[in-house]
């Protein structure tokens, strides 16, 4: 024997389980998608606007063997606290010093002469980044 089975006319009698289960998973995922989006965004705001310190190296002198005097000009918002990094090189730009310079005073602008030590002499000193401390 064959068990007939009758369907009900869709759309009649509502939604189905299945229905109704795909609707809320889709609303799920789009308010996962929105507060994920929100938080990216937010992210990436605070990491553009946040406080920017940044340097320049106005000019260097090799005072020796094992050491280069480095004139440093950071701008910073006043108040906040940076570190810049220099390092010394040699004549084939090999890496003969480094230092961390912090720089904590409350100015927005700040400069200052450093001494980079050197293992042996340099012919160049650069900076190679600062950033919030």
């Amino acid at each position: 024997m064959t068990a007939l089975r009758e369907e009900l006319p869709k759309g009649r009698y509502g939604h189905s389980a299945d229905a109704r289960a795909d609707r809320r998973l889709r609303q799920v995922a789009v308010v996962c998608g929105v507060a994920l989006a929100v938080l990216v965004g937010w992210l990436g705001w605070h990491y553009l606007a946040g406080a920017q310190v940044s340097g320049q190296l106005v000019t260097f002198k090799v005072v020796s063997d094992q050491a280069v005097e480095v004139h440093l000009e950071v701008n910073k918002p006043a108040g906040t606290a940076g570190v810049c990094t220099l390092r010394a090189l040699d004549v084939n730009q090999n890496e003969v010093g480094r230092r961390d310079v912090p720089v904590a005073e409350h100015r927005g602008q700040v400069d200052t002469v450093v001494t980079v030590r050197t293992t042996s002499r340099a012919t160049a000193a650069e900076l190679v980044s600062c950033k919030q401390a």
